[in-house]
């Protein structure tokens, strides 16, 4: 008897447990190291690692690793200067920190059989969400009860402003998940493409010679994309950060 299993693209993105612990701490407690923690600490590390690698205080002639930090680090320092504003460079570390994080979540993800960090929906909303909050109790930290007339459209005439508020609160209240699904939209589509599309080229290239042979034009266009989910992933670290900075300046400038 021949039994076919078949599998979902999204088990791929699933949230699964890789090591459990039960400790007889404070009664009882679980612990468990999941796909997404360990991913998440594999980020970190690139991140740390990318840096040591780059930094070159004690050569005269800068290896390749310092020429992709300083290309990195001057395009996070103009990022920032264009969207927060030369005065506000003090949020340049977080910003900074953020972006590699992004960018090496994101790569190690195209690495076959990995696990992407915010293709999963509490990683990407999660950490949209914490940043709302942080630049919300910014802006209320700097300008107190005047934070609130960034709700009030300048120049709007008197008797439509009862209508535009409850708008532009939704609107605000909206960046909390829209920055997060973005980044999760993206990711996930291209990733499932990717799998699906691995599943129908693999089993050609173990079909014998003729069929093997075919699979080359499919192959070829598959490694098309990934390249292109490559570049998706930088993109997306990058767009993150920028509307990231965007939210930093309407919070600090209220317009």
């Amino acid at each position: 008897m021949l039994i076919q299993l078949f599998h979902s693209p999204m088990d791929h993105f699933e949230v699964q447990s890789l090591i459990s612990l039960n400790l007889p701490i404070l009664g009882y407690i679980n612990f468990s190291l999941t796909n997404l923690g360990l991913y998440t600490l594999i980020a970190i590390y690139l991140s740390i690692a990318f840096h040591v690698l780059g930094n070159n205080d004690n050569k005269l002639i800068p290896n390749y690793w310092s020429i992709a930090l300083e290309t990195g680090y001057a395009s996070v320092l103009s990022l920032v200067k264009s969207q927060v504003g030369a005065a506000n460079e003090v949020y340049l570390p977080f910003i900074y920190s953020l972006f590699f994080f992004l960018l090496f979540a994101n790569l190690s993800g195209n690495v076959p059989y990995s696990f992407t960090v915010f293709t999963s929906g509490i990683a990407s909303i999660g950490l949209s969400m914490v940043i709302f909050i942080g630049v919300t109790i910014l802006g209320l930290s700097i300008h107190k009860a005047h934070f609130f007339s960034f709700f009030v459209p300048s120049g709007a005439p008197a008797a439509l402003i009862p209508l535009l508020v409850p708008i532009e609160i939704v609107s605000y209240l909206a960046r909390s998940l829209s920055l997060g699904v973005r980044l999760f939209a993206n990711l996930i589509s291209g990733h499932t493409l990717i799998t699906i599309l691995s599943s129908f080229i693999a089993p050609l290239f173990t079909g014998g010679i003729l069929s093997a042979v075919l699979a080359l034009v499919p192959f070829t266009i598959f490694l098309a994309i990934v390249g292109l989910e490559v570049a998706v992933s930088v993109v997306q670290a990058y767009v993150f950060c920028i509307l990231t900075a965007s939210y930093l300046k309407d919070a600090i400038d209220l317009h």
